[in-house]
């Protein structure tokens, strides 16, 4: 589209794999169609993705999250558990109280789960590459007995023993994997790695840098508090393009597209196509874009 004569053509760009990932759409579903048939007491356990605008809309669907506290209530009787997992001792708690349990928890986070489970069995010490803070991680760190590490891809390795066995947080770079094992190495006899980073992941990372290369700003749509939508957009800065973290098409300003002839968008695997479609469209009605 062409505006006023001292306007340029401008595009825009959507990532092809922006949006919902294989496990989250999976979770969605579930949720649905659990939705349908559990009229009463039915909650999730945490947020069931990170990301505030779909947790809104389940909330007005009658699905709200809850925290652990809040189990003992009596009001739950139906739960679903997130796509990050939980810890294998809460499971059991919340199953010994007789709760129906909906596992919604992503596939790739299960095999996490499974080969840290089997590598302690066989005598290995797990290291865990990923945040310790985050979700998943701690559901598999349950798995991976009283000895297993987590490690960032930077950080100095603490003391090792001479067998070890490394699983990934799904959503982590492939390169944050190649720099702690070529430090991992270093220090053990043994070592025996799992690769369990989600093959979604790798592919938007990879599409999100390609674009980045071509255009003069990049949005990235999805949860602030959401690990690889910032990932995304910490690589879009590290490759010196203009970069916006946004949640919504509300945030959007457009003086970040002046004098920019292309627009790119990516998005998180929690972020729904209703969101990015409408990021599009504002970006569009600003009266300078195009697709």
């Amino acid at each position: 589209m062409t505006e006023n004569n001292d306007r340029k053509q401008m595009d825009i760009l959507v990532a092809k794999r922006a949006g919902f990932c294989f496990g989250v759409k999976r979770a969605m579903d579930l949720t649905v169609e659990m939705a349908k048939e559990i009229q009463e007491g039915l909650y999730t356990l945490g947020p069931i993705i990170h990301n505030p605008q779909v947790i809104e809309k389940l909330r007005e669907e009658g699905i709200s999250p809850i925290d652990i506290s809040e189990i003992e209530s009596g009001k739950v009787t139906s739960l679903i558990i997130r796509t990050h997992g939980i810890p294998f001792q809460l499971y059991d708690m919340i199953s010994g109280r007789g709760i129906r349990i909906i596992d919604a928890t992503c596939p790739f986070v299960k095999n996490a789960q499974h080969y840290a489970k089997l590598l302690k069995e066989n005598g290995y010490q797990v290291v865990i590459l990923g945040d310790k803070n985050h979700p998943e991680v701690k559901g598999i760190m349950s798995y991976a007995g009283d000895d297993a590490l987590v490690v960032d891809g930077d950080s100095p390795l603490p003391r090792l023993k001479p067998k070890v066995g490394v699983v990934v947080q799904t959503t982590q770079p492939i390169e944050a994997l190649k720099n702690v094992l070529s430090r991992i190495i270093e220090h053990a006899k043994e070592v025996k790695v799992y690769n369990t980073i989600c093959n979604s992941t790798a592919l938007r990372l990879k599409e999100t840098e390609e674009m980045a290369r071509k255009v003069d700003v990049m949005i990235v749509v999805g949860g602030k508090n959401s690990a690889n939508t910032t990932q995304l957009a910490n690589l879009c800065r590290t490759m010196s393009v203009a970069t916006y973290h946004i949640e919504t098409d509300e945030e959007i300003d457009v003086s970040w597209f002046r004098n920019a002839r292309r627009i790119g968008i990516t998005a998180g695997a929690s972020t729904p196509d209703w969101i990015i479609s409408r990021v599009a469209k504002r970006i569009q009605d600003t009266g300078r874009g195009s697709q």
